[in-house]
């Protein structure tokens, strides 16, 4: 019983002594490590020191180090960004502005602002396109002898302002000329596509016009020949609606409020006028010459 005492006691010694010895092992293994790491940092600060002295002291040295890095950091930098400014820059073109058919409205007349906001908000249209629109009306009408707002009525009642339009027939533009009809006054301009430029079309709309006013005799009867309804006992009520929309744009003109939207019934000069056609009819009435069929239009082409 004594030995078996003994042999115990002898195995717990043994155990305390070999976890003693492994704490102690332990122990100095970590702070030997501690110490090297020390060291070791204590000496790797020690070289960058040494090496920024010695670049603070090499100026020319210090000086391509600088460019080194900034044209590394700039290489990573235009990496990244180098898909979308090689678009940017393919796609770019500044003198792009020159195309564009627009004007600031705070450029115009009182009354050439006036009619100019008017359209924008009774056809939908941006400011700045109409415009640039009002005012070559004003500056082709005053040399044509015609009154602006007949041209604006004429391209609200038409195409109500959409540049692109195009009838069954091929009227086409602000003012729905018939292109190849009047191939040769776009030669001018450049070539028929010009019938697509805003400017140009309303410019060869306003000749065809003062052609089809000198050839009639008399407005109501020009606009008869300029809708291809000379021949014709109705012309669908088409120079009605563009003297009731040039009424609206005169009185527009003078100051007066005259509604957006609906139906504008006013006297002018003592003379009752008719409610003028809402924007959404002279939208439909594009390519149609108000009412006539695309066969009328062919037959009495502009």
């Amino acid at each position: 019983m004594r030995t078996l005492t003994r042999i115990r006691a002898s195995l717990a010694a043994a155990r305390r002594g070999t976890v003693e010895s492994v704490a102690v092992f332990v122990r100095d293994t970590g702070q030997g490590l501690l110490e090297v790491s020390h060291s070791s940092l204590a000496l790797l600060g020690l070289v960058l020191v040494a090496v920024l002295l010695f670049i603070a002291g090499q100026q020319e040295f210090r000086h391509v180090l600088e460019v080194e890095a900034l044209s590394w950091l700039q290489a990573r930098h235009e990496a990244r960004l180098e898909p979308q400014a090689a678009l940017e820059l393919e796609l770019s073109e500044p003198s792009a502005i020159v195309r564009a058919t627009a004007a600031d409205p705070r450029d115009l007349t009182r009354q050439q602002a006036a009619v100019a906001s008017w359209l924008s908000r009774r056809y939908r249209v941006a400011p700045e396109p109409i415009s640039r629109l009002v005012q070559e009306a004003w500056h082709v009408g005053e040399r044509a002898k015609l009154d602006p707002t007949l041209i604006l009525a004429i391209m609200a009642i038409e195409s109500s302002f959409n540049p692109f339009a195009q009838s069954p027939v091929g009227a086409q533009g602000l003012m729905q000329v018939m292109t190849r009809v009047h191939d040769d006054k776009y030669e001018a301009f450049g070539g028929v596509h010009a019938a697509f430029d805003p400017v140009t079309n309303l410019r060869v709309g306003v000749q065809v016009l003062k052609e089809c006013i000198a050839r009639a005799g008399s407005l109501e009867a020009g606009l008869r020949f300029y809708v291809g309804a000379a021949n014709l006992v109705d012309d669908g009520g088409y120079a009605t609606k563009v003297l009731d929309e040039q009424n609206n744009l005169r009185l527009v003109a003078s100051g007066r409020n005259v509604p957006v939207l609906g139906n504008a019934s006013v006297t002018m000069a003592g003379r009752p006028v008719a409610p003028a056609a809402s924007a959404a009819p002279a939208a439909a009435a594009v390519g149609t010459a108000a009412g006539l069929s695309p066969q009328q239009r062919l037959a009495l082409l502009r």
